[in-house]
């Protein structure tokens, strides 16, 4: 296939529609954009369109980007994603980008499943019992210390008591007691789908770097990880890319 009918394919996967022709007040921007992201990186690196459209969905959730959302909410239920796949995706994103911009897309989210047909709630993934009031620090350490051992509490015993434990203790709570703990999406595709979430957001190269190494240690390749990037590169641009990839050349190099 040549660009124009990888292009037109992937377009019809997704979207159900033909890819972008002469009509409408800027057509020759909806080809570039549609040309590089549908039939260039689309079709460059491992990840499937099921996958793909989990990075585009977290990458436009942490832009604000609703309306972009709002299609790519319905592309991945067109290239194979479950609902519950597609939430988690979503939820995963609060302790990063906060609760607010997640909420937006929550509803932006929900609007694509009831247009669906798909009764909501949706079955609930949360594993916490409540039993205790220990349970979401010891399970989140649970996930975070093999692939983040002890990094963010000692990065942070300088703070003023209480917020030298408080708040590494709440990093672990939070993103990993609260959302890690989840079912749904498995640990590799948690940590892959970090990756570009810190990239698309700009100014964390520490955290993506980090995330790399956690993604890696998760189960993800090299390429894997290069490729989410890179696939993000259409909705979080270019500068982004390169910044990321410069953060992490040193865990994602290969030797001849």
């Amino acid at each position: 296939m040549d660009r124009k009918e990888r292009t037109e394919q992937n377009m019809q996967e997704l979207f159900h529609s033909h890819a972008a022709g002469d009509e409408g007040t800027d057509a020759a921007f909806l080809q570039i954009l549609q040309g590089y992201i549908f039939g260039d990186v689309c079709y460059t690196g491992s990840l499937d369109n099921r996958m793909r459209e989990l990075v585009t969905v977290t990458v436009l959730t942490t832009l604000s980007a609703l309306p972009q959302l709002k299609a790519h909410v319905q592309a991945s239920l067109n290239a194979g994603c479950t609902p519950v796949e597609i939430r988690e995706a979503v939820y995963q994103c609060a302790p990063f980008i906060g609760f607010p911009k997640t909420l937006n897309a929550i509803s932006t989210m929900n609007e694509v499943f009831i247009a669906n047909g798909i009764e909501l709630p949706l079955p609930d993934q949360t594993t916490l019992t409540g039993a205790s009031e220990d349970e979401r620090y010891q399970k989140g350490l649970k996930i975070q210390g093999p692939l983040y051992g002890t990094e963010i509490a000692d990065r942070y015993t300088w703070l003023p008591k209480p917020f030298d434990k408080a708040v590494p203790r709440f990093l672990t709570e939070l993103c990993f007691g609260d959302f890690a703990t989840r079912t749904g999406l498995d640990g590799k595709t948690l940590e892959l789908l970090t990756v570009a979430l810190l990239a698309a957001l700009g100014g964390a190269q520490v955290q993506v770097k980090s995330h790399v190494q956690g993604a890696l240690k998760a189960g993800s390749t090299k390429e894997e990880v290069v490729c989410a990037l890179v696939h993000a590169s259409g909705y979080m641009g270019i500068p982004r890319l390169f910044n990321a990839l410069n953060a992490c050349k040193d865990l994602l190099e290969t030797t001849a």
